[in-house]
């Protein structure tokens, strides 16, 4: 008999290694925190997503700024192991057939999470229903509904093949997964009630665009009419379409948003659902930066397992954490020099912004008064840039455009980089190594990123819009700064209160005052502790898991 799990995770991307690239960015990266803290607490979970191939790209960025993709094949042996399962689901009145790779993830206490991925690049397929997992968030509509099916349709298949019978919660991550309740449905003989008194489901995205919806005909044709006839939502109702953030809703007992803020923008959004909020988290000794980890075993022992130790951290001598922090730029430094061939140095103060490239971000708010940036940061700033645009994303193509064109306006001034292939590595060496994480988004676009949390557990604080999780972290001027007017979000008027912040605040207290500098260091760590996973998984698991 197969161990039996109480929670199946299920999540369209995972990225619980650099070396496993099934992830893009922020919600696959979460789900990897997400996954490494159920098992430090000992939560009994599974967890399922898709086995992309060919991952999401490799980027290449030239002199002019322009981005371009590659899709190199990734071999999932040794890292995650092919399982003697497969089965097939019905798709476009044929079988798809499945295979299943398994990973473990193996916490400090010994617990396991495996985590299941579907493949549907296999032999059994013909070549077109090969690709459907080859690439993460690839493709035309058409394909991303099959994708979907793979993962709701496919993964509820999969734990009815490893007999798991005592599920009490399938969490969904996003719409992605809402296909899932649909093959429930059908288990239960239609019964919605028993459906919903198993589902969980957690939105990460206010931007309309990030929520995925089909025409309902294009869908019915898909699924072999898997989609009852009599089901209500308000987008069929209104227009034909099945919008997947509505399914998963419809048939769920309860649903968050991954911060206060966006938890109401949420509640907004679907009126007629009820959605709480828990703010994300970072798995809080992964992304530290080992100098930091050195440390606090010597000054705060216990850290690991019980990150409230860390609100200790005025017991480490100042110097000692300097020296700490120094040694994590110096090797951030050391590698950016050696892609870039740019010199930064390390007396410099450092700016990160590091982050899928997106409009609603704002890159280039830092640009917005290039006479004015330069002048107030002449010889006194260097920024290292990073991220990923999605291939068909233009506008956001472009930002990496403009940063590389107005960083080679700057020269001589202020040294700016981009560097190429932004993944969790180079995430855990940028944030554990900057001296100040720079985060601009549109207000309330940014649900909760996890950049910052990151930076703040490695004592870089935080220089940001009131947005997401910092609108609940941000003590101004004691553990970093927050930028513009929270209500009255403007580029102008936001770029200008940046400018000031550097100008007045940031750049002399680095500069001259390196006593209070490491005060807010301390500070950011002490905030980092309210936003780690330990505290986010207890809280999954005290609201919303039945376990």
């Amino acid at each position: 008999m197969n161990k039996q799990f109480e929670i199946a995770y299920f999540s369209a991307e995972i990225g619980i290694s650099s070396s496993i690239p099934t992830y893009s960015g922020g919600l696959g990266v979460l789900a990897g925190d997400h996954i490494k803290a159920a098992g430090d607490a000992g939560i009994s979970m599974c967890a399922i997503t898709l086995l992309y191939k060919e991952g999401y790209f490799k980027q290449r960025i030239d002199e002019e700024g322009v981005q371009t993709e590659t899709y190199p094949r990734f071999d999932p042996d040794p890292l995650i192991k092919q399982m003697d399962l497969n089965f097939s689901i019905q798709l476009r009145n044929r079988k798809v057939f499945i295979q299943v790779f398994k990973f473990e993830y193996v916490a400090d206490s010994g617990d396991r999470v495996p985590i299941f991925f579907l493949d549907t690049d296999t032999d059994k397929n013909i070549d077109e229903d090969r690709f459907i997992t080859h690439r993460l968030y690839s493709g035309d509509k058409d394909h991303r509904i099959l994708q979907e099916s793979v993962l709701g349709f496919g993964g509820i298949k999969l734990l009815q093949k490893l007999e798991q019978n005592s599920i009490k919660t399938y969490h969904m991550n996003e719409g992605h997964c809402s296909f899932l309740v649909l093959s429930l449905l059908r288990h239960f003989k239609g019964d919605a009630d028993k459906v919903k008194s198993l589902c969980h489901f957690t939105t990460h995205t206010p931007v309309p665009a990030g929520h995925d919806h089909f025409s309902l005909d294009r869908t019915k044709n898909i699924l072999n009419d898997l989609i009852p006839d009599d089901m209500v939502l308000p987008s069929i109702e209104k227009s034909q379409r099945l919008h997947m953030t509505e399914l998963g809703l419809h048939f769920s007992r309860s649903a968050n948003g991954v911060s206060e803020l966006h938890g109401d923008v949420a509640q907004n959004q679907f009126p007629w659902a009820s959605i709480g909020f828990i703010t994300n988290g970072v798995h809080h000794s992964y992304w530290m930066g080992t100098t930091f980890k050195n440390i606090f075993d010597k000054y705060l022992p216990g850290w690991r397992l019980d990150p409230d130790k860390l609100l200790e951290i005025d017991s480490v001598p100042d110097q000692i954490l300097l020296e700490a922090h120094l040694s994590r730029k110096k090797r951030l430094l050391t590698y950016a020099n050696s892609q870039t061939g740019k010199a930064l140095d390390m007396e410099t103060l450092t700016i990160g912004f590091a982050r899928r490239s997106a409009t609603y971000k704002r890159a280039q708010l830092l640009f917005n008064d290039l006479e004015k940036l330069r002048l107030l940061g002449h010889k006194k700033i260097q920024i290292i840039y990073s991220g990923k645009a999605h291939p068909k994303d233009t506008g956001g193509k472009e930002l990496i455009r403009q940063i590389v064109t107005k960083a080679k306006s700057l020269f001589g001034s202020i040294k700016i980089i981009y560097l190429e292939n932004y993944d969790m590595w180079l995430g855990r060496l940028i944030t554990s190594g900057v001296d100040v994480w720079l985060n601009t988004p549109l207000r309330p676009n940014e649900a909760s990123g996890t950049s910052g949390m990151k930076a703040t557990l490695n004592g870089v604080p935080n220089l940001s819009i009131l947005d997401g999780w910092w609108a609940e972290g941000c003590d101004h001027k004691v553990n970093g700064w927050a930028i513009g007017d929270p209500n009255h979000p403007d580029d102008q008027k936001d770029a200008e209160h940046l400018y000031y912040l550097l100008e007045n605040q940031i750049i002399p207290m680095f500069y001259d005052n390196k006593k209070k500098w490491i005060g807010i260091m301390k500070q950011a760590i002490k905030t980092g502790v309210r936003f780690t996973a330990f505290r986010m998984i207890n809280e999954y698991k005290n609201q919303y898991y039945k376990v």
